[in-house]
């Protein structure tokens, strides 16, 4: 771009989800509610696992682990929108959205890989309950979570030096309420090829390699249950493996919704429906886990009652 009309951006203008000014009030006062929901359900999650031995298992500690992440998932964004509303401000600075950029892209794949190590446990519950025990033991269990964080940390660090090697001239308005990596990218004035190859290659393994594992073990879950031969026997299989199928609706439908399509029909309803996974999702795991599992009820109950 001519040396005349370049500008080095400073700061970017997060335009929000609502396009008339009068609907702030409404969209701030939406999501400060879901926030605080969000964070007070997935800490009664963690909380309830962590007091009640009964649920120091694998399912549970994977559970717990998840609703860490959603709390930090929603904490990435939500805030910084929060705030610049109470201030009158769209502005983010630029290390501010790298920062943004790199912790949205670590727990968006933490829940992904945290999920289809969910799934794997089911399949082991389901098609292997006698080696259960055997082979999900809690150093396995430990050492599936690091290797993901470890994976998704790597992942993250990757795009987001990439992102530093960008320039961005005049155009500074990103229409969304958080520094969402690939409308970023468009904001660009630097050749992009080797972000966007990045992003189709690395980023296509990364968000493949949990979806497929889900997939597969949900194959082999479905087509052991079709065996079971009591209709009891299925639907006990079926009940403690559909909250989870719930969840992966939710993230991966939204997801796939949005990021599927060409970058260039990016718009206002591809932003809403980035609010299912990164703000929607969070808020409602806690009450799909905890209004459809017996022992979660259980336990939560237990905890209310000792306060």
């Amino acid at each position: 771009m001519g040396g005349d009309n370049e500008t080095t951006v400073a700061e970017f203008l997060l335009l929000g989800l609502s396009e008339e000014s009068e609907q702030d009030d409404v969209v701030f006062g939406m999501f400060l509610g879901m926030y605080m929901v969000t964070i007070s359900g997935n800490l009664l999650i963690i909380l309830a696992i962590s007091c009640d031995p009964h649920l120091h298992t694998p399912m549970y500690f994977f559970l717990a682990n998840l609703s860490s992440v959603d709390i930090c998932f929603s904490s990435v964004t939500v805030p910084k929108a929060l705030v610049n509303h109470m201030v009158g401000s769209k502005s983010i600075s630029y290390t501010e959205c790298l920062i943004q950029i790199y912790f949205f892209i670590t727990f968006i794949n933490m829940d992904g890989f945290l999920l289809s190590v969910m799934a794997y446990d089911r399949y082991v519950a389901i098609c292997h309950p006698l080696h259960y025990t055997l082979m999900m033991r809690p150093r396995l269990c430990v050492l599936l979570v690091v290797l993901s964080w470890v994976i998704t940390n790597l992942h993250a660090l990757l795009h987001t030096l990439l992102m530093v090697g960008l320039t961005f001239c005049s155009h500074n308005a990103v229409h969304h309420f958080f520094c969402d990596p690939y409308p970023i990218l468009k904001l660009s004035c630097s050749d992009t090829f080797i972000n966007d190859l990045m992003v189709f290659t690395v980023g296509g393994v990364i968000f493949l390699t949990p979806f497929s594992c889900i997939v597969v073990s949900y194959v082999y879950i479905f087509s052991n249950v079709l065996k079971m031969p009591s209709t009891r026997g299925i639907k006990k299989a079926l009940s403690t493996c559909g909250s989870h199928l719930t969840v992966v609706s939710l993230f991966y439908g939204a997801i796939l919704g949005i990021y599927m399509r060409p970058s260039s029909s990016y718009s206002l309803q591809d932003t809403v429906a980035t609010v299912i996974f990164t703000v929607v999702t969070p808020l409602v795991n806690p009450f799909i886990y905890s209004l459809r599992n017996r022992d979660m009820k259980a336990a939560l109950r237990k905890m209310v009652l000792r306060c």
